[in-house]
């Protein structure tokens, strides 16, 4: 009899994916997308919830579906060289180079600066504090499950859930009441929508998915398809939590529109709401609810990290890999941050479409057969595109140089939806379409583990 998670298990699954993804960004977006929409906030937050949860959702099914361990098994049926080129970018991007410094230096500014004040030796000590915690924390991965799905993500929801309850039981003002801001009146559900791309989820469904296959195996699911099934299940418990408490959140940003100013960011927002309704006690609430969110998350990117690098690069132990991950996250988060921003947002608007047209594809695959060719075409197609979206964002002295102008003048004339950032929309649909007729004389198709 092939072996499953049983209900218990399952919750425990999905309770670590959960959170594995819900860092402070995610705190902080649908409470900013409240207050700007408030009375358009339902369109504004259905339009969120698509890229917010839809696409990571679509990366845990696409992993589950392709019976892949990660990102380097899914990008591998393109080729093996450019697997390696995708995943690396991927995870330095989320990893090091990006997400990580990030996570700590948010947990600094909203759970530490209300009562230290701002000093830079303060947030040296906070990080390498923050990130030795997350070290020792991801040393051993088969702890995940309990460490992350049994005990901070349960205490996170608990010190979250008093937050939105009094909020709700008490509300600052009524959401009829509240205008919806520029952007929010007419176009609510779009521009909901892209702000979804914000929490960054879809590329972390990839990272994550090395993890959450390796707990499930530990946990004695041995079989792919058995495997499948069940990181799809862990899937859809930790994104239909995701989305009630998106929607809570954005409902609560949306009644303390009625009361104070919009804010500049979710976290102002978010430490005037909690000071409203606690008092003094209301700055300490926000900073346990924010730290744990950042190193639950933190725990997860480093851990999966060092399991993809390992399996890149076995020569080299996972112990190693998580030790380089945490002290680059900590070194860039107090000396280089802001230039490292600058410098990896062009790679995520690159890796951004590549990730999503992949997890279309493993999708798709049944469809197509699970033909190479359909695969190489609209990856290749979307790449070009990917460049062009790359340069788009990159620092001045990159995107003034003659060539960028050029690409970026031929982008902006012919290339539809450029505007808004879905310009390799067209292109990997042309791909596809192209995959699909070659597919008929390069008839290879990838064998799936059974």
């Amino acid at each position: 009899m092939m072996r499953r998670l049983n209900r218990q298990q399952s919750l425990y699954v999905g309770s670590l994916l959960f959170g594995l993804f819900f860092g402070a960004g995610n705190l902080i977006f649908p409470v900013f997308l409240g207050q700007h929409s408030g009375q358009n906030v339902g369109p504004a937050i259905l339009g969120f919830l698509l890229t917010g949860v839809g696409l990571p959702l679509l990366g845990v099914v696409a992993l589950g579906l392709t019976r892949s361990r990660g990102s380097f098994e899914l990008a591998n049926r393109i080729s093996r060289p450019y697997a390696y080129l995708f995943t690396i970018l991927l995870y330095l991007t989320i990893g090091p180079f990006f997400a990580l410094p990030r996570l700590a230096t948010t947990s600094f500014q909203i759970g530490m600066v209300p009562f230290t004040g701002q000093h830079q030796w303060l947030l040296v000590i906070f990080s390498l504090g923050f990130f030795l915690l997350a070290w020792w924390f991801a040393r051993k991965p088969s702890k995940l499950i309990e460490i992350i799905g049994k005990y901070l993500n349960p205490i996170f929801l608990i010190l979250l859930g008093s937050l939105l309850l009094i909020a709700l039981i008490k509300p600052l003002s009524s959401i009829s009441q509240v205008p919806a801001l520029a952007g929010y009146q007419n176009h609510a559900f779009f521009t909901g929508f892209t702000a979804g791309y914000n929490t960054m989820d879809a590329l972390a469904a990839l990272a994550f998915g090395v993890v959450v296959t390796d707990t499930i195996i530990g946990l004695g699911v041995t079989r792919p398809t058995a495997i499948a099934r069940d990181t799809v299940r862990a899937g859809l418990i930790s994104m239909s939590l995701m989305a009630i408490i998106y929607a809570l959140l954005a409902i609560m940003g949306t009644m303390s529109a009625g009361h104070f100013k919009p804010s500049a960011n979710g976290g102002i927002a978010l430490a005037q709401i909690a000071n409203y309704y606690f008092g003094g006690l209301g700055s300490t609430l926000l900073a346990l609810i924010v730290i744990i969110a950042c190193l639950k998350t933190a725990i997860g990117l480093i851990s999966a990290f060092g399991e993809s690098f390992h399996r890149l690069f076995p020569e080299v132990s996972y112990l190693v890999w998580i030790s380089l991950a945490s002290s680059l996250a900590c070194l860039f988060a107090n000396v280089g941050l802001t230039k490292i921003i600058a410098y990896s947002t062009p790679v995520l608007y690159f890796i951004y479409p590549l990730a999503v047209t992949l997890m279309l594809l493993g999708i798709l695959s049944p469809l197509f057969h699970h033909r190479q060719i359909v695969y190489l075409t609209t990856t290749s197609f979307t790449f070009l595109v990917a460049i062009i979206d790359g340069l788009n964002v990159a620092p001045a002295s990159l995107r003034q140089l003659t060539v960028s102008q050029a690409c970026l003048n031929l982008a902006q004339h012919y290339l539809p939806l450029f505007s808004i950032g879905l310009d390799w929309l067209l292109p990997a649909i042309i791909g596809f379409l192209v995959g699909l007729l070659l597919s008929h004389f390069w008839p290879k198709q990838i064998k799936l583990p059974v």
